[in-house]
């Protein structure tokens, strides 16, 4: 019978993943986006070859549990990515109204027709070939495949397209009357910022058009959602999104998202990064570049609150498995996060609904991977849970408490610290009402129910258990009351 009881829980769990997953598909992110992207195992150098192979493992590994977006991160315009520290040397694909376009070298079903390259008033600096080329293939095929479609740009208009003061599409302006030379992102060298004007909204527009016309599900806008925050471009984007009736998800970067701006980006954007680039590092000395692990539990703690369907605070990608061969940050390697750690970051991006976008070569997925990313129970938790909030923060022991259907709750404990930490708490300090039942408590990665110490019944107005464990050093729980 207590078989049977577990089953049927686990069966409901599993069965809200794939309401989740349903709603998701009838709108711009009604749930939290979760898929695949290819920067932290391919940063600038992914190619059509390696792509396909990611996406095959996502549709036959991933897919059955939800994880349904394929993304291309930044520079697929480029002809020589391995360049990209000395900027005067790239080399651009653009078509001929000025729009970064895919290198058919680097994807070959783009096509490959050059186009004659016009007279210009001036002998342009920046390389670039003019370009017939599209992801309309590549994003057909994605589709086929039963998955989403995304791609990453940075905000603005090619530096190269303003130097040649190319037409834009379906306008009367150029290139140079969108351009505003005097605003460049401060990291990235290949574009200039957009005037919030006619010819800027023309020029986004025109993009969202081409990108509607790709097959495009999700765009991840860079350099807009902080260093700077470039809110005037994030509305001229999200128009011009609504004007293509296609229902692209539109994710900004990077962090970290001032809170101030909480409620604007609500409005505008379906994810913004809470912080900037997360990595496979727990905690460091220092605050710079690149963000911890550690370090998210006070920005998730803070966003939580704004998370609803089509609004998602994004805590970064899932440095996890295999980042090779050519990661965005750092060297080839395994990540570096231990199993515990690995666990902590996956039931804390969970418990705060935040996105969850996989950094890993599908391609190498290993069976520890695998088992942590397909895990049904803790999928229901970030599609599906409400009321989810940090309950209790006493020194290292960090606990949140969310509510799945059906008034289920599901409890995280976190062990932040670098010693092994005893927990003896009754429920009530986690703010889990009382019951008129004994709650049994199930460990949601064991699947085993707890012994002695796990089962919790409330007698008239007391509640008399509590949850006694030790937490090793980065170790979490992860406990459905049931």
């Amino acid at each position: 019978m207590r078989f049977l009881r577990v089953w049927m829980v686990t069966a409901t769990l599993s069965a809200a993943a794939a309401t989740g997953m349903q709603a998701q598909e009838k709108g711009a992110a009604a749930r939290p986006p979760m898929g695949w992207n290819s920067w932290d195992a391919y940063g600038l150098t992914i190619t059509e070859p390696q792509f396909r192979d990611n996406v095959k493992v996502l549709k036959t590994k991933l897919l059955p549990f939800g994880w349904n977006y394929a993304v291309i991160d930044e520079g697929w315009f480029f002809e020589n990515p391995q360049d990209r520290e000395t900027p005067d040397k790239l080399r651009y694909a653009l078509d001929p109204f000025g729009r970064y376009v895919p290198v058919p070298e680097r994807f070959p079903s783009a096509g490959g027709k050059k186009v004659a390259a016009a007279a210009y008033a001036t002998t342009p600096k920046l390389a670039a070939t003019i370009e017939e080329t599209s992801f309309t293939a590549l994003g057909d095929w994605v589709h086929s495949q039963g998955l989403k479609f995304g791609i990453h740009i940075v905000r603005g208009i090619p530096r190269a397209s303003v130097e040649r003061n190319l037409p834009i599409a379906d306008s009367t302006f150029t290139t140079t009357d969108a351009a505003d030379q005097t605003d460049a992102c401060p990291w990235d060298p290949t574009n200039w910022g957009v005037k919030d004007n006619a010819a800027g909204q023309a020029w986004y527009d025109s993009l969202l058009r081409q990108y509607a016309a790709w097959g495009v599900d999700l765009l991840k806008v860079d350099c807009i959602a902080d260093h700077p925050y470039k809110v005037d471009e994030i509305r001229m984007i999200r128009r011009a999104i609504d004007k293509t009736g296609r229902p692209i998800v539109l994710s900004l970067s990077p962090g970290p998202t001032n809170l101030s701006h909480a409620e604007e980006v609500g409005q505008l954007a379906n994810m913004w990064r809470i912080s900037d680039d997360i990595w496979d590092i727990w905690a460091k000395a220092d605050t710079k570049f690149p963000q911890t692990v550690k370090s998210q539990f006070a920005r998730v703690a803070a966003w939580e609150k704004y998370a609803k369907p089509g609004n998602w605070p994004d805590a970064d990608m899932l440095p996890l498995g295999e980042l090779q061969p050519s990661p965005g940050w750092g060297k080839p390697r395994t990540s570096r996060l231990t199993n515990d750690e690995q666990h902590t970051l996956i039931n804390l991006w969970a418990m705060a609904r935040s996105p969850l976008i996989l950094g890993a070569n599908l391609t190498l997925l290993n069976a520890d991977t695998l088992d942590l990313l397909t895990n049904k129970d803790v999928i229901a938790i970030d599609q599906t849970s409400t009321e989810n909030a940090e309950v209790l923060h006493e020194n290292d022991l960090i606990v949140w408490r969310a509510k799945l259907p059906n008034g289920r709750v599901v409890l995280a404990l976190f062990n932040t610290g670098d010693s092994t930490l005893p927990v003896n708490h009754p429920l009530a300090d986690f703010d889990v009402a009382l019951a008129a039942h004994c709650w049994r408590l199930r460990d949601l990665w064991t699947h085993q129910e707890f012994d002695g110490d796990g089962v919790a019944c409330s007698v008239g107005s007391h509640l008399v258990q509590r949850i006694i464990r030790t937490l090793r050093p980065h170790q979490s729980l992860l406990i459905a009351l049931e």
